[in-house]
């Protein structure tokens, strides 16, 4: 795959820095969303089925996600290579900076506060479980921070 230059910032924007990748990581990242149809119907921004299944593609080939192959009938998974699970710091950057200088609504603002608090050490417990989750990694001990971001979102949402 050609690129424009070698500068990691440019490297890190081909990889990702389209309009809807970071939106179909952070989908799956987050929302847990691992087959076509999920993401398509859960995505709140409303992603086209063909740009969808374009992006999967190219988070595939640029190594960020994995897929298998089922077989005829039945529907792929996706799941996030150690490259897109690193990325959890940068998603906890983007959130604190979108969170100051953006306009943004209570129930989708809430993960993003809640990265920005429980800093590193929260990251590094949503990245373990992560690993588990879609490289197969034995699962972290101790309280879920998959858990705290879902009741911390669902807590927004209800009130």
């Amino acid at each position: 795959m050609e690129t424009r230059s070698g500068c990691p910032i440019n490297q890190a924007v081909e990889a990702f820095g389209d309009r809807w990748s970071l939106l179909v990581l952070r989908d799956i990242t987050f929302g847990g969303r691992r087959h076509f149809r999920e993401l398509l119907a859960g995505s709140q921004e409303g992603i086209a089925s063909n740009i969808l299944a374009d992006r999967l593609k190219r988070l595939v080939e640029s190594g960020l996600l994995t897929r298998d192959d089922p077989g005829r009938g039945r529907r792929a998974t996706y799941s996030l290579t150690e490259a897109a699970i690193q990325l959890v710091p940068v998603y906890a950057a983007l959130g604190s900076w979108g969170l100051r200088h953006r306009e943004t609504s209570t129930p989708l603002r809430v993960r993003a506060e809640l990265l920005e608090e429980g800093g590193p050490p929260l990251w590094a417990d949503f990245m373990a479980e992560l690993r588990a989750v879609h490289l197969g990694a034995p699962a972290p001990d101790g309280p879920s921070a998959t858990e705290q971001l879902a009741a911390a979102y669902a807590a927004a949402v209800d009130s």
